[in-house]
């Protein structure tokens, strides 16, 4: 089966000139022009990778990508950008991408990149964990489900449990969990935290979250 490769880029040449070379690279690569097209096909479709420009339509790439990560949904993303400062690169990253390549760029540098990822979530893919009781939790998709129904959590619930899933049994402190679930142009909020902790005690049961004063919490696994 084919990578689907989904291309937000609204320069129509280098948009079709990179769809050609994806295309005979092997990839099924579809081509959008403004933020609104390539939500409506982010909705209809599942992608194996986006590749989004920054300076397009509607919507710029960053804000996109962070309504895309707000959605739960995960697919790695490279931005093709020719914004080239620190301060883009941050932001970039801090959305919720998985790399970031300034234009001009060689189009063999591009497939490498993708290649790459797509490497890396091919041996993450259907990752299941299994725990307590009836529980399971996809790390790519991040849905927690309770057999095997869907359980619905809030997306930093779900970030926090995927954290705490890594960390079984250990100590995992207050400064890690806010630089984990809060991006840097964020401020952390411990009332938000207590919710979060509350609520997963709820469905998995107050014992498996164990609070240690002023340190952090522990996730048992037992």
């Amino acid at each position: 089966m084919k990578s689907r490769v989904l291309l937000l880029e609204d320069d129509l040449s280098l948009s079709q000139t990179i769809i050609d070379y994806l295309e005979d690279e092997g990839f099924e690569a579809i081509p959008v022009y403004d933020a609104d097209e390539a939500q409506a096909i982010i909705y209809e479709k599942k992608f194996d990778i986006f590749l989004f420009d920054v300076n397009v339509p509607v919507l710029n790439g960053f804000e996109l990508l962070k309504l895309i990560r707000k959605q739960n949904n995960l697919t790695p993303c490279i931005f093709i950008t020719s914004l080239n400062s620190m301060n883009n690169l941050e932001e970039g990253f801090s959305s919720g991408c998985d790399d970031y390549i300034r234009k001009p760029f060689a189009l063999k540098e591009l497939l490498l990149r993708v290649q790459t990822i797509l490497k890396k979530e091919f041996s993450k893919k259907h990752t299941i964990i299994s725990f307590y009781k009836d529980f399971t939790f996809d790390t790519r998709s991040n849905e927690l489900k309770e057999n095997k129904i869907l359980v619905d959590l809030h997306y930093k619930e779900l970030k926090l449990l995927k954290l705490f899933l890594q960390c079984e049994d250990e100590l995992v402190s207050h400064n890690k969990i806010y630089n984990y679930l809060w991006d840097y142009d964020e401020q952390h909020s411990n009332s938000s935290l207590r919710t979060y902790i509350k609520n997963l005690r709820k469905i998995l049961g107050k014992e498996k979250i164990v609070s240690l004063k002023k340190l952090g919490y522990r996730f048992i696994s037992k």
